[in-house]
């Protein structure tokens, strides 16, 4: 049984739709990104401690990731606000920027770790828009302050990469780890 470590209705929807069955359970982990901290290194940290906090049963395989948002080396999470999810749209805005999740597979005495980098193309967006995106509630519990399935996919010019990814989960990436552990 594949245990998803995670209270995200997104990714718990992509392993629907990919067919692969599982559970979910969660456990709080500080995500404070460390001094210094590239942002691989922070998804990846962070996907390895929410694996480790859940409690696993016999024969389980618990699945955690996190991802983030990153542009011009600067780690973009959750806004805060209003202002601060305005803030990181207007960083975005015009130009390209990468969404990197970490996902951690643990099973028996296995850690597997890694990341999945997508490169973002954002079109421009006046004050305007953004004010009118950022009023839709949509930004607010989301890595870069948008999420690319909804309304603001009529601002992603193309994506290079994953687009599951972008979502919050690279589902091929995770279905090859399932392979290697032998548990598909």
């Amino acid at each position: 049984m594949l245990v998803l470590a995670s209270q995200s209705p997104r990714r718990r929807e992509l392993l629907e739709r990919a067919g692969i069955v599982f559970t979910v359970r969660t456990a709080a982990i500080d995500e404070s990104v460390q001094e210094g901290e590239q942002a691989q290194q922070y998804v990846r940290r962070l996907a390895a401690r929410k694996a480790m906090a859940v409690v696993r049963g016999e024969g389980e395989c618990v699945l955690a990731a996190d991802t983030t948002v990153v542009v011009d080396g600067a780690i973009l999470g959750k806004p805060e606000d209003a202002a601060d999810a305005a803030r990181m749209l207007r960083l975005l805005a015009g130009r390209s920027h990468e969404v990197i999740t970490g996902i951690c597979l643990r099973y028996r005495q296995e850690l597997m770790i890694d990341a999945a980098v997508t490169v973002v193309h954002f079109g421009a967006m006046r004050e305007r828009e953004i004010a009118d995106y950022v009023a839709t509630g949509e930004p607010m519990d989301k890595a870069g302050a948008y999420g690319i399935q909804g309304v603001a996919s009529r601002y992603v010019s193309r994506i290079e990469g994953c687009y599951f990814n972008v979502v919050g989960l690279p589902v091929e990436l995770v279905w090859r780890y399932l392979g290697r552990l032998g548990l598909r």
